[in-house]
């Protein structure tokens, strides 16, 4: 017998791909190979994938090969070479996505404080949830009871043979189109089907008397068990592999049938998966659905368009060997912050106690505005409605108040497929949109694919500007069936309800008329098939490209309506690649030649009696309403949950002050002037004072530093004097970087100059036990926080003011010992005299 050791240099140690290599060369001899972990005490076969993963073979840990038989001397110079030269390189490290390398945003102060254990991820639908991680698609064997009865033992191996060979000859066909690294897995796969020890334990299992579903069931277990024992998170992870493949064998075995992947959720559940198609997630019990994570996919998937319908929190391309160890655990993902909580702390859970509740109280509110329409303070209808991409998600639109669906992206229809839609698919999914709307309009843009938005089968070649290149409706003529089944859908389906046809992208006047053009053929042909349609249907366009808003008139000519596509106007009238971030402090919606561009189109297109809204991101930008409502568009259009929210902010403007303020807007040279004149405005529209009631808690239950800021910061939001709570909070977090603001005697005054209080404000806390601040205790805390643009030297002379007061008894005694709310205001008002 013949042994050398070595030191194990692979990051993610022995796992099913570099095992496979070995394997591979050690089934090239007839010699006993035999691999032990010096660190674990485990010997396994290394003619096994499976065995020497059992091995456990860590990241330098020390191992020893021995090799003994007829061949063992060529043996041993072959694995010896290959351990020392190509072993290494049978692996890669992990690709980990480093939180400082600035792909992902900082953490809000208020929650890194709380020093969470968390990964993070691509936050794509928003909200949060609470529940088990479980995988999808990773089997539960212990829940597969129903099992085929047990036939003869000869029948039995004979079906367990067939299962083997039809699998292998999938993995097979797999190979044949898998790209490198899906190559790599798919072998590894193949590597465990024909594994000596792995078939072994099947045996094994059989030859006690279990059936062929048994014996695999059982075998599975063995290995996971395995795995499970690691002392690697990412060896852990690994017995997934072993799953798939014992459920796959099951299913070549019995059939998909008789072994179906879906999963019935028991409980709050957060879903983990590398990708779910859309039938997989409509399976899923959402009022269990508490969040979703996926290691791939992107935010235009159909999977996540139908989360962000459900409210569903979701995030993407999250490294799912972080998570392994917590499957079956507890985690909470935040679909705002973009991250998953693995650990869930007292802190934790207290934190997001008070999201909830914000959440829970700005719910009850605008829960009023829901099914009023869009009207404001001076009685002038503003129509709020919502963008869709996909007809599933109409309904949930129009529960949350949609008014109509101002943009429904039908692009998402052709894409993540092999080939397009055909006409009765589409006209059936327009037709479900209608069924929800119930009498309400919905504007369909026809198909904005190329560019940012790439469909595979349609082979349009890469560009090198794919904004300003090849999409839209310039790719309709060469696409011109494509296209016309889009419009024979489209007008089909509109003798059912209150469609709209809109054509993105139009640049000329010759576009528009060869889309008529067009429509007039197709109504033509309708008409000789007798099919029904809206013979007065609406003929729209985007205005995107900015030398429309020069041919303006002309196009009233001959089109029924607009919609602003805010996001392409503003890039491609400011020459300025929004995802470039080189460039992209250019991109400012708030540019004075913007705000004159928009007043151009909206007073142009009324002029001549013709109907306009906007339909970018701009729409549910709060701080910007007031300039919308002020250009006197006929509608908003904007992402669903968004909704709400504008009604409330659009039911307190006076569309009048809203035109004089855009007017002034215009008038500003710069975009910082015009964001100083909206943040007067947002001051000027209340009368609020500094000290009032709703920023008064006394005896509060709040049991840290981070705890307080983020409440008074919270209640400042639903006041409506903060659009930003976490970022106010970071503000006065800044302060509480420089010095602590503990100034002794139980009282702690926080404070900030900044641009995300609307209007400023004095916060109180009373609370109900002492806590840390800095290297003092706190009981009382007064928070000053005053709007940047308009404090000057109000904000250091309050704080030496309040500072000056506390250091008197009487003053503190009278806000430690008072009784009411009422009584704390009036003793702030009267020191400061503020009254």
């Amino acid at each position: 017998m013949k042994t050398f050791s070595f030191t194990c240099e692979l990051p993610n140690g022995v796992h099913a791909r570099p095992a496979n290599h070995v394997e591979t060369l050690c089934n090239n001899y007839s010699s006993e190979i035999k691999w032990t972990n010096e660190r674990t005490g485990i010997t396994g076969n290394a003619k096994s994938v499976l065995s020497l993963i059992g091995t456990d073979t860590l990241f330098e840990d020390t191992c020893t090969i021995s090799v003994e038989g007829s061949d063992e001397n060529e043996a041993f110079e072959k694995v010896k070479q290959f351990i020392e030269t190509e072993f290494e390189h049978c692996d890669a490290p992990l690709e980990t996505a480093n939180e400082d390398d600035g792909e992902f945003v900082p953490l809000p102060r208020n929650f890194a404080n709380l020093k969470a254990e968390h990964i993070r991820g691509r936050a794509v639908s928003g909200g949060f949830g609470r529940g088990k991680l479980v995988r999808v698609g990773a089997v539960d064997f212990d829940s597969l009871t129903d099992l085929p009865p047990v036939a003869a033992i000869e029948e039995e191996k004979n079906q367990l043979e067939a299962g083997f060979e039809t699998l292998s000859r999938s993995f097979k066909v797999q190979l044949a189109s898998a790209a490198a690294t899906e190559a790599d897995v798919v072998k590894a796969h193949l590597a465990i089907v024909n594994d000596i020890e792995f078939k072994a334990t099947l045996d094994a299992k059989m030859a006690e008397g279990k059936g062929a579903a048994e014996a695999v069931i059982a075998t599975a277990k063995h290995y996971t068990a395995q795995l499970r024992n690691s002392a690697s998170a990412y060896m852990r992870e690994r017995e997934l592999d072993i799953r798939d493949v014992c459920f796959q064998l099951l299913q070549a075995i019995y059939g998909e049938d008789k072994f179906s992947n879906s999963l019935a959720l028991t409980g709050p559940t957060i879903c983990l998966a590398d990708d779910l198609t859309p039938s997989q997630f409509l399976e899923l019990d959402k009022s269990l659905l508490k969040g979703l994570i996926l290691t791939r996919g992107g935010s235009t998937s159909h999977t996540v368009i139908l989360a962000r319908s459900f409210a569903i929190s979701t995030l993407v391309g999250v490294d799912e060997t972080k998570l392994g160890d917590r499957l079956g655990y507890e985690v909470m993902v935040d679909g705002d912050l973009g991250l998953v909580v693995t650990e869930i702390t007292k802190p934790v859970s207290r934190y997001y106690e008070q999201e909830q509740r914000v959440q829970d109280t700005v719910r009850e509110r605008q829960a009023a505005f829901r099914d009023q329409k869009g009207m404001t303070a001076d009685g002038k209808p503003v129509e709020l409605a919502a963008n869709i991409a996909h007809s599933i998600e109409a309904g949930p639109a129009f529960r949350n108040g949609a008014e109509a669906i101002g943009l429904f992206r039908t692009e998402m229809l052709y894409m993540d497929r092999t080939c397009e839609p055909d006409e009765d698919e589409l006209y059936n999914i327009y037709c479900q949109a209608i069924e929800d709307a119930d009498g309400k309009s919905i504007i369909i843009r026809t198909i904005d694919i190329g560019g940012d938005k790439p469909v595979d089968y349609l082979q349009i070649p890469a560009e090198n500007n794919p904004f300003l290149g090849y999409r839209a409706v310039r790719i309709y003529e060469e696409f011109i069936d494509l296209f016309k089944a889009q419009l024979r859908s489209i007008l089909r389906a509109s003798a059912h309800g209150s469609l709209k046809i809109m054509i993105p992208m139009i640049s000329s006047l010759e576009e528009i008329l060869w889309v008529k053009d067009i429509l007039a053929e197709i109504r033509q042909d309708l008409r000789k098939e007798h099919i029904p349609f809206d013979e007065k249907i609406p003929l729209g366009i985007m205005v995107e490209v900015p030398s429309v808003a020069f041919i303006i008139d002309q196009c009233c000519e001959e089109v029924d309506f607009f919609s602003i596509g805010s996001n392409d106007l503003t890039q491609y009238l400011m020459a300025v690649d929004r995802d470039n971030a080189k460039v992209t402090k250019h991109y400012n919606s708030l540019n004075p030649a913007f705000l004159r561009t928009l007043d151009h189109i909206v007073t142009s297109v009324h002029r001549h009696g013709k109907w306009v809204g906007l339909c970018g991101e701009l729409g549910a930008k709060g701080s910007v309403l007031p300039l919308l409502v002020g250009l006197g568009l006929d509608e908003i259009s904007m992402s669903a949950p968004s909704i709400p929210a504008t009604k409330e902010r659009v039911s307190k403007l006076d569309s009048r002050q809203c035109r004089i303020l855009l007017n002034k807007a215009m008038d500003c040279r710069t975009s910082l002037q015009v964001e100083h004149l909206l943040a007067q405005f947002r001051m000027e529209q209340s009368d609020a004072p500094l000290v009032s009631r709703d920023c008064i808690m006394l005896d509060a239950d709040l049991r840290s530093k981070e705890e307080v800021i983020k409440t008074l910061s919270d209640n400042l939001f639903l006041a409506g004097r903060c659009r930003y709570p976490n970022s106010l909070a970071d503000d006065l977090w800044a302060r509480e970087d420089v010095f602590s603001t503990g100034l002794g005697f139980g009282f702690a005054i926080p404070h900030t100059k900044s641009e995300h209080i609307e209007q400023s404000a004095i916060s109180v806390s009373r609370l109900a036990k002492p806590i840390q601040w800095g290297d003092e205790e706190a009981q009382f805390v007064i928070m000053l926080t005053l709007n940047k643009h308009a404090a000057g030297d109000q904000h250091m002379k309050i704080f030496s003011k309040l500072a000056r007061r506390i250091m008197q008894e009487e003053f503190r005694s009278k806000l430690m010992n008072a009784a009411s709310v009422a009584e704390v205001e009036n003793t702030l008002k009267s020191e400061l005299e503020l009254a």
